[in-house]
């Protein structure tokens, strides 16, 4: 990719991490998850009840490889609230089971 491309995906990235309150960077949609670990960081949204927004890495290219030099963390799902970036599936599990994530998403 050119850096022009690589640019462009990173003001992208960083829009539509601004856009939501919570953000979930996924393989597939919420109805379709392409992969097992996108399917559990639905399945804890969805049991949390929490409004987020979703985007789907396999629809553009230069996101896919964008979200993993823009978060520094190299794997999909990734979740972000209020701008911050916290993890991926094993991590919004932890924070699930300990409570962190419930307090995270209602603050």
């Amino acid at each position: 990719m050119s850096d022009d491309q690589i640019n462009d995906a990173q003001a992208r990235i960083a829009n539509a991490v601004q856009s939501a309150d919570v953000l979930l960077f996924m393989k597939g949609t919420p109805l379709f998850p392409q992969c097992g670990f996108s399917s559990r960081a639905i399945s804890i949204l969805d049991h949390l009840g929490v409004e987020y927004a979703t985007v789907d890495v396999l629809q553009d290219q230069a996101i896919r490889q964008g979200i993993k030099a823009y978060s520094d963390w190299p794997t999909i799902p990734q979740l972000y609230v209020k701008g911050e970036f916290v993890g991926g599936s094993d991590i919004m599990m932890e924070m699930y089971q300990n409570g962190e994530l419930q307090s995270l998403l209602k603050a």
